[in-house]
């Protein structure tokens, strides 16, 4: 499964934070890419950075208009998945949107505009009441990779994580 994320709306002073850890999850989780509109450009360096001292190939890419991605992507035969507190459980469309071959996840800030509802093939909850968009990506993309993003190894990255019971355990391939 493909599985892209489109970030659409700001809220100044909060959304810099928000929008870098919804990138976060995303990369985390299994995307392959964000496209992020009326984003702050300092959130793809950042998000480089941890792609170089972590690995992944995850990209960021800054765009003018959500519409035309949406477009594009269902001429590219993606579903398009938004998430939204006003949306079908999640519980009663897991199973279907699994079956998906290649999804764009939408995630809106403030109001989202009626538009996105309307070119949806999937309006989502998490719960039908107000929720962070964070945790909502984090669920949706766990419920419908079943935990397959977990067992994930990044490759190219200047650091590794050994997972380990206490402590950390971090190699440096930096090293030599």
């Amino acid at each position: 499964m493909k599985i892209e994320v489109l970030r659409i709306g700001t809220r100044l002073v909060r959304d810099d934070r928000v929008t870098t850890h919804v990138t976060l999850v995303s990369r985390a989780f299994g995307a392959s890419k964000i496209y992020m509109y009326d984003a702050n450009p300092e959130i793809k360096e950042t998000i480089e950075k941890v792609n170089k001292m972590w690995g992944s190939d995850f990209k960021v890419e800054i765009i003018e208009n959500w519409k035309d991605v949406i477009k594009s992507k269902k001429k590219d035969l993606f579903k398009i998945v938004h998430l939204t507190m006003y949306g079908e459980n999640i519980n009663d469309v897991q199973d279907q949107v699994r079956g998906e071959e290649k999804i764009l996840i939408v995630v809106g800030a403030e109001k989202v505009p009626r538009e996105a509802y309307d070119m949806a093939d999937y309006n989502i909850a998490i719960g039908n009441q107000p929720h962070s968009e964070i945790s909502a990506l984090a669920i949706l993309m766990d419920r419908i990779l079943q935990g397959q993003h977990l067992q994930k190894k990044y490759s190219g990255g200047e650091r590794e994580i050994i997972p380990t019971k206490k402590g950390k355990n971090v190699i440096d391939k930096t090293d030599n």
